[in-house]
């Protein structure tokens, strides 16, 4: 699996919010699938059509990033 990276900062790591405002860790694969970093965790409840840069200020659609 490749991994897409932030357009601004170049890195892997995003998260996502639910309505509550919690967090999942993700990553974003080459085909914008969004999938949890930890794979015991689930993305339900989560909206994956806007992925967060841990690295920077970045956000948007996962199909905005960049590829490696």
């Amino acid at each position: 699996m490749k991994k897409m990276l932030c357009p601004q900062c170049k890195i892997a790591a995003m998260y996502v919010k639910n309505e509550s405002g919690e967090r999942r860790l993700v990553y974003v694969t080459d085909q914008a699938e969004v999938i949890p970093k930890n794979s015991d965790e689930t993305l339900e409840g989560f909206d994956v059509s806007e992925v967060f840069c841990l690295g920077c200020s970045w956000h948007g659609s996962p199909k905005k990033l960049v590829r490696y």
